[in-house]
């Protein structure tokens, strides 16, 4: 199960546009990505409102994770990794 740490950048966290910029990659991927903060339970990031439900500030470290083993590929790994990217690059 391969997964990559985050920290959101965008000075209003997952919110509105870098939320929705966001859950459109992710369904890109046509990969089950979740995404997770330290002490919660980890969300769908294919959806929207559950990424926005989150509450996921600026500066929040997160996990981006597939929680399949199916998805235990350097592909795989390197599309979480460009999410990643994508979000510590969001303004």
């Amino acid at each position: 199960m391969p997964v990559v740490r985050a920290r959101i950048a965008a000075a209003i966290g997952l919110h509105a546009r870098p939320a929705a910029q966001f859950v459109r990659a992710v369904a890109e991927t046509l990969l089950p990505v979740t995404i997770t903060q330290q002490g919660q339970e980890p969300v769908d990031a294919r959806s929207l409102l559950e990424v926005m439900t989150a509450d996921f500030t600026q500066g929040t470290e997160v996990t981006l994770g597939l929680d399949d083993e199916r998805y235990g590929t350097p592909e795989a790994l390197q599309i979480l990794e460009g999410l990643r990217d994508l979000l510590e690059s969001q303004e």
